[in-house]
């Protein structure tokens, strides 16, 4: 797996970006920055440390997917650590076999340094070599996204 690294500095505090970031008092401030990824993004299940959480969507044809994840590490406006276990299948958990093998256990972490009102929101994660250019060019775009929404 490789390793990605993504910043944002936004204008916010460390409370409100982590807050808006994980939608915890309005889901659709999560939803909203997510929706680069995938326009019915969202998630299912808590951020509480050693939780299952879903993170889903609805394809072209009307099917939900997305990823079945466990909240690792969960420090308040602080870390957050995502480990993602399977993949989701329509209502199906798939654990196991070639195409989970190939990046099960790969970490997606959030970090926010809040230094004179201004935060920085690192993301660090793994992917696979196919996935390497759609979140180089992606992620960014979500940050921003992020930027925005955390500022209102």
């Amino acid at each position: 797996m490789q390793k990605l690294q993504f910043k944002k500095e936004i204008k916010a505090s460390a409370q409100k970006v982590y807050e808006t970031m994980l939608g915890l008092k309005n889901k659709a401030t999560y939803e909203y920055w997510t929706a680069t990824f995938n326009p019915t993004s969202t998630y299912e299940g808590s951020w509480d440390k050693g939780s299952k959480i879903h993170f889903v969507g609805v394809d072209e044809s009307g099917k939900k997917g997305g990823m079945a994840s466990e909240i690792v590490a969960h420090q308040p406006a602080g870390f957050v650590s995502i480990r993602h276990y399977g993949f989701l299948d329509g209502d199906l958990e798939i654990t196991t076999g070639e195409q989970v093998e190939k990046w099960a256990g790969g970490h997606e972490n959030y970090s926010f340094q809040e230094n004179n009102g201004i935060t920085t929101v690192t993301v660090d994660m793994d992917t696979i070599d196919e996935y390497l250019e759609y979140f180089n060019d992606i992620y960014p775009k979500a940050l921003d996204k992020l930027k925005e929404i955390s500022k209102k």
